[in-house]
């Protein structure tokens, strides 16, 4: 397992990936709700774990970590280039992941799953579907400041820890 998790550290020391949260850092610098700092990679990370362990998923933690780190680090791009976040975030991926040990067939599934997280996921990639929920999952709308300003719908929001 901790050799897995080394494919992971490859990532947070990308110098590509810390770039990325850099400028999403300070593009995000006055926003109060939502962020996608690494707090919030993290937290998708986890949650994803959870959902795998409970679901017992065939999917392995490296994979899982790696693609909720990676999901929204195109978030700048569309920022700066009005690119969509998830066409970037999976455009990034696809650099950085075989730069970090990742196999072809890892990336094109975990590429295939960032590039489908601002969705409801169309395929029936099991990466996907987890890393859909596991973000959503993330937010804690019940105790945001900026929930009057909220784009989500009142019944999306969570209102409870559920991870």
């Amino acid at each position: 397992m901790e050799h897995q998790m080394k494919r992971v550290d490859a990532i947070l020391q990308d110098g590509r990936f810390q770039a990325g949260l850099q400028r999403i850092e300070k593009l995000e610098a006055q926003r109060i709700f939502c962020c996608h700092r690494l707090e919030h990679l993290l937290d998708v990370a986890r949650i994803a774990w959870i959902l795998v362990q409970e679901q017992q998923l065939p999917l392995q933690k490296d994979v899982v970590y790696a693609a909720a780190l990676l999901h929204d680090l195109g978030r700048y791009r569309q920022y700066e280039e009005a690119i969509p976040h998830h066409q970037a975030s999976a455009e990034l991926a696809a650099a950085i992941l075989p730069d970090a040990g990742y196999t072809a067939e890892e990336t094109a599934m975990m590429v295939d799953a960032i590039g489908q997280h601002g969705t409801e996921p169309q395929s029936q990639s099991i990466l996907a579907q987890v890393l859909y929920q596991a973000d959503k999952l993330s937010r804690n709308c019940f105790q945001c400041a900026a929930q009057a300003q909220c784009k989500w719908p009142v019944e999306k929001r969570n209102r409870t820890i559920f991870y």
